[in-house]
């Protein structure tokens, strides 16, 4: 029950993240920056604490996936934030949790795994509520949204996040707590020189609500969010994860909803639960997979 607790708890804080984000007035490097540095500097303090301090050797075996994936972290944040300054949180949450699709439509050149007619279909079936998505009037948010310019910023995130998750499947010797502590410093590293020259590090249009909103991004969606994640999946079997996950988008539509006036039309509904399920179905498949890997 500890482990639900703490998943749970992190799925919500996740699910909160675009209602901050969208009253920070800086731009989408830059609070990705600030962010990374914040939610580093305490998952380096909580290393300490759990006693999961990654090694210089293991860092060296896989510095090459590490540099990459850790870059790709820190544009998929820049995507991610670009998202919500285009369209809803709603419409943001959903292009991005295609992540999985392309996932599945990866696998079979990067891990040579089979692509199934059962995943066809969760491509496909994904592919239509995209469509539903993206086909929206004004979702009741105001006129200054461009949807389709944001749904592919969530797209482009979700690609990154994709490539992630890949990367860190070829990651030995790291746990997940210790690997996305090192990418984060990766990402900020990354990101300093590209907010330098992009945004010349400027900050003067941070008001006290910014500075507010970017420390609780910081410290309570990167750094806490991420050592209840990955303290929890230790307690948890991986079907268990799968489900809770869902907490994330569907409490990210409810508190846009709630927060900043959101809505979403029928049509728009019906698109998100074919992306969500298409999804989750995905995920179930790898699972079999790798059951069925573990048995063989």
């Amino acid at each position: 029950m500890k482990g639900k607790l703490k998943i749970i708890t992190a799925m919500l804080i996740f699910g909160s993240i675009g209602a901050f984000v969208k009253r920070i007035h800086l731009s989408s490097s830059e609070i990705a920056f600030l962010r990374g540095i914040i939610g580093s500097l305490f998952l380096g303090c909580a290393s300490f604490f759990v006693k999961q301090k990654p090694s210089f050797k293991s860092i060296k075996e896989n510095i090459t996936l590490l540099i990459l994936s850790g870059t790709a972290i820190g544009f998929n944040w820049i995507f991610l934030f670009q998202s919500y300054k285009y369209t809803t949180v709603s419409n943001a949450t959903l292009s991005y949790y295609f992540a999985p699709i392309f996932v599945i439509i990866l696998t079979p050149f990067v891990l040579k795994e089979k692509l199934t007619p059962a995943k066809v279909g969760c491509i496909l079936t994904a592919m239509i509520g995209l469509f539903l998505v993206v086909n929206v009037g004004d979702s009741g948010a105001g006129n200054s949204y461009n949807h389709t310019v944001g749904i592919l910023y969530g797209l482009l995130a979700a690609t990154l996040y994709a490539s992630v998750i890949l990367m860190n499947k070829f990651i030995k010797n790291l746990s997940g707590f210790e690997t996305t502590f090192v990418q984060l410093v990766i990402a900020v590293l990354v990101l300093l020189p590209y907010v330098f020259v992009k945004d010349r590090m400027n900050f003067s249009d941070l008001n006290l609500v910014s500075i507010i909103f970017i420390l609780i991004l910081g410290i309570i969606h990167t750094g806490i969010a991420y050592f209840l994640y990955f303290t929890s999946i230790k307690e948890l079997k991986g079907q268990t994860i799968a489900v809770l996950s869902y907490i994330d988008p569907i409490s990210a539509v409810i508190i846009a909803a709630i927060f900043l006036g959101e809505s979403m039309g029928f049509i728009q509904l019906i698109g998100g639960m074919l992306i969500l399920g298409s999804t989750f179905l995905s995920e179930k498949l790898e699972m079999k997979v790798e059951e069925l890997n573990e048995v063989t």
